[in-house]
């Protein structure tokens, strides 16, 4: 039996309900347009915020990235509230590893997550499974959060997390 066919639905209506905060520091809803048939999808993921931008890790096999073609209007539950945004996928295997590495360096709990352990130097203990972990994986960004600004108290919301202010992951990445 596929278990997110009862763990989705159970993740979706804990994120709709006022329990929204035993899960939403790291799990959000993010709904897609079907490019095809034009209907609305929703989905739970796991994010990290990086300052304004969340960055979200799908399988490959999943399919609701292929939605998101170049910047695709998206809208996410975050912490309780309904954004509209942006979401860009990366989906060469080089700038996901660099990515990946940039959010695993970031959270030891997607070094578990991932079954990724990195060295003292921040530095994959095994090079090879970040390569493989990039094969398999696609990372989302999802930008320009229009009712950021227009919450009543944004400091309700996670502090952001900065990688590297040094890494701009501008529109030249982004693969279609």
């Amino acid at each position: 039996m596929n278990w997110q066919k009862l763990y989705n639905p159970l993740v979706i209506w804990l994120l709709r309900s006022p329990l929204h905060s035993l899960v939403d520091k790291s799990t959000m809803l993010i709904t897609v347009t079907g490019r095809m048939s034009g209907k609305h999808y929703t989905f739970p993921v796991s994010y990290i915020r990086d300052g304004e931008t969340l960055l979200v890790i799908s399988q490959r096999d999943r399919t609701w990235w292929k939605n998101l073609g170049n910047g695709a209007p998206v809208t996410v539950l975050l912490q309780g509230h309904t954004l509209q945004a942006r979401g860009e996928m990366f989906t060469d295997t080089e700038m996901a590893a660099k990515i990946l590495l940039l959010i695993l360096q970031s959270s030891p709990a997607c070094q578990r997550l991932l079954h990724l352990k990195l060295d003292a130097t921040g530095q994959p203990e095994n090079p090879e499974a970040l390569r493989r972990l990039a094969q398999d994986h696609v990372v989302v960004r999802v930008t320009e959060l229009t009712a950021l600004a227009a919450l009543q108290d944004p400091s309700t919301l996670l502090p952001a997390q900065q990688l590297h202010p040094q890494d701009s992951f501008g529109q030249q990445d982004v693969v279609s």
